[in-house]
């Protein structure tokens, strides 16, 4: 007998949840995420009573230092409030850019972050889940312990928007940043001829070049999985269009944009500008301006939930 499905979710992705719920029969789950006078939260999980063995699901966003504590705060609630199952859909791993230590004294948080997951009870019926979507560094799996994660990706969201660029005519090349980036994504566009682009050091500054691959006439697509200042793909653009690309466009699945970083990416140099809304405050803030095209997860994790039989 399957049970029924929960969604709570973080304050800052409430569109996101609100679009995975649409159209189906999952549950909204409704917190009210008050603080106190001196700002430590104060949360209230509304109908637990009613939820009680169900499948639960939390929508977490960690976009932000401040934000997490809350929330880990709710992730620890529902096990002990009776819920039958946990999984909690974390599509940016937010730390996951500092996952090795190049020096002694350097603090690897992405593994303090797993180690914090780790700690969330069990549900009533299994172990708690995880699910990440492009994780940065692949060997940040092995940080986990006690929850595994499921590590999934958004390029399908790309694949959508590729083939719509083909049935118009376009002749489409993938390009990669760096080598990082082609060893993350190369595998996922096999049938695409695929640009791979170099950083080189030159002077005090570092420029892009094209180290292999060949852009001439075609519909250039730079993918990456998360973009912070956007230097190296700004350059990488710039760098395809001397050698001869017709169009360039982006794709990152976590928009991070710290200091409004957004603001250098412009129409002349992109034609497109997609990003997921893995980072919902900057998602919502960019979608449409400029380049910038949001593709939501929400179709993603809608399946996900739909198809989620492993308890049932």
């Amino acid at each position: 007998m399957n049970r029924p499905k929960v969604l709570f979710h973080a304050p800052q992705a409430v569109a996101l949840a609100e679009s995975i719920i649409a159209g189906t029969e999952i549950i909204p789950g409704m917190i009210d995420w008050n603080h106190f006078q001196d700002g430590w939260p104060n949360i209230f999980i509304h109908d637990i009573d009613q939820h009680q063995e169900c499948d639960a699901y939390f929508l977490a966003s960690f976009s932000k230092p401040s934000d997490i504590f809350e929330q880990f705060g709710v992730l620890c609630a529902l096990p002990r409030l009776g819920v039958g199952t946990l999984t909690i859909f974390l599509p940016f791993f937010s730390t996951g850019t500092m996952d090795r230590a190049q020096q002694l004294g350097e603090v690897i948080t992405a593994r303090t972050m797993a180690r914090m997951f780790d700690t969330i009870p069990d549900a009533r019926f299994g172990k708690k889940r995880l699910v990440i979507h492009d994780i940065h560094a692949l060997q940040e799996y092995n940080y986990f312990h006690e929850i595994l994660p499921r590590l999934e990706s958004a390029i399908p969201l790309l694949h959508d928007q590729i083939k719509k660029l083909a049935a118009d005519g376009e002749e489409i090349a993938i390009a990669f940043p760096d080598d990082g980036a082609h060893k993350r994504f190369g595998s996922m566009f096999d049938d695409w001829p695929q640009i791979i682009c170099l950083k080189v050091r030159q002077g005090d500054g570092r420029i892009v070049t094209i180290k292999e691959g060949d852009s001439r006439g075609k519909h250039a697509i730079i993918v990456d999985d998360l973009v912070l200042s956007g230097g190296t793909i700004i350059e990488c653009a710039k760098a395809l269009r001397n050698a001869g690309s017709a169009k360039v466009s982006a794709f990152t699945t976590h928009g991070v944009f710290p200091n409004e970083s957004w603001r250098k990416f412009s129409s002349d140099l992109f034609t497109n500008y997609w990003l997921t809304d893995s980072c919902p405050q900057i998602a919502n803030l960019i979608d449409g301006v400029g380049p910038f095209k949001v593709l939501s997860l929400a179709p993603l994790i809608q399946d996900m939930i739909r198809s989620d039989n492993k308890y049932t």
